[in-house]
Formats: structure tokens, sequence, C-alpha cells
């Protein structure tokens, strides 16, 4: 297949949909992976009613073995990956007095996890020019103390993404968080289809503009 692929782990009715609508705009085909059937049934019909090319995997997205043999599933039938999107976190209703240490590590297997499974299980399929941009929050530099694991998880995603780049850049490979300064809310400049248009814009940066970090206030 000739059509570039993005993969959305932790696909969602709200950005992550949005995401692959985006590039699915732009002529890419379009993976979905999360662990609700149901959901990405139901999100897969609704694009491929827009047009798009979609397919999708029910995997635990921090399970490193499992998004292994999904990417080898999706790749083997798509023949390439181009863009890697990671969007899961955590919203957990507890101050830092509230949070237990089994909780704030479960939010970061999830927040930060999700992005250190998927770049490692990606990077044998991805060439150069391949991309890897997560979702980052204004979390990580004003985090709400009554959702302490947020903030946690955005600040570290925000690190691995920088320390991804660094690792894979000399392979022509680039990797970036995307910090969103404002929360999603439909019709205003926060609009998921509109973060997810800043998500698009990202990842197909020339090589010579590239940060590890872009940040996105509306």
């Amino acid at each position: 297949m000739s059509n570039p692929l993005i993969l959305v782990v932790g696909a969602g009715p709200g950005l992550g949909v949005e995401v692959a609508r985006r590039f699915g705009a732009e002529g890419y085909d379009v993976a979905l992976l999360a662990r609700s059937p149901e959901r990405l049934e139901h999100l897969a019909a609704v694009l491929t009613e827009e047009g798009v090319t979609v397919g999708w995997s029910v995997v635990d997205v921090t399970d490193e073995t499992a998004m292994s043999e999904a990417l080898q599933r999706i790749v083997a039938h798509t023949g390439r990956l181009d863009v890697v999107h990671v969007n899961p976190s955590v919203f957990r209703h507890a101050t830092p007095l509230e949070l237990g240490l089994d909780d704030l590590l479960a939010d970061v297997r999830v927040g930060v996890g999700a992005l250190l499974v998927a770049a490692r299980t990606a990077r044998p399929h991805l060439r150069r020019g391949g991309r890897i941009v997560a979702t980052g929050s204004m979390a990580a530099d004003q985090p709400w103390h009554e959702a302490a694991s947020l903030g946690v998880q955005k600040a570290g995603l925000r690190n691995l993404a920088q320390s991804l780049d660094a690792t894979l850049s000399s392979d022509g490979i680039r990797a970036a968080s995307v910090t969103v300064n404002g929360t999603l809310v439909p019709d205003t400049a926060f609009a998921p289809a509109r973060v997810a248009d800043a998500v698009y814009r990202a990842a197909t940066r020339p090589e010579q503009e590239w940060t590890a970090e872009v940040r996105y206030d509306g």
C-alpha cells in the first residue's frame, strides 16, 4: 500500500478520532489501538463512512508484547508505518495526600508508559522520516493539586518525548510532545478538531524546524 499510515494509540471519541480524521483528510490510512472493542468498532465505522481507510486492534497499550504483536499484524497488512500518535492519560481526582503510591504508579504506567511501549514497539517499523507525537498538557507546568497524578504524567511524558527524540534523531526519526495549554472544549480554540490540527502540523514539520516540544496556545 502506498498511502502513509498513522497509528493512533489510545484512540477515543475526542482527540483520538479527530487526529485520525485530520490525518485521514491528508491521505493517511489509519490504525486505531485501544482496549474497548465497542468503541473501536464505532470509531472505525464513523471514519470509514467519511472515506478514511481504517483498521483497528484491541490491545492494552501498556502491554509491550501485545502492542508488538498488534503492530506486526498492522504493518504486515499495510507495508509501512509513518506516524505514531500517543494519547492516553489518566484523570484521577485525588490530591497528593489522597493519592496512594500504587495509584500514582498505575497512572504513570498509562500516561507515560504508553509512550515508551509505543516507541519501543514501533521503532522496528519506522523508516527515516518517521514521527512519534504525544499529547502533552499544561498540567506539566501548572499542575492542579486535586488531580496530582495528571501533572506527574504529563511532565514525565514531555521528558520522555525529549529523550526519545535525542535517541532517534540520528536515524532520521523524530519525537515530540504537543503541550496543549488549555482544556479540550467543543466550539472553542481548544476544540478537539483544532488540537488535532496542531498535532498534524507538529508531526509534519520539516526536519530543520523540528523541536521536541510544541506548545499549542489556542
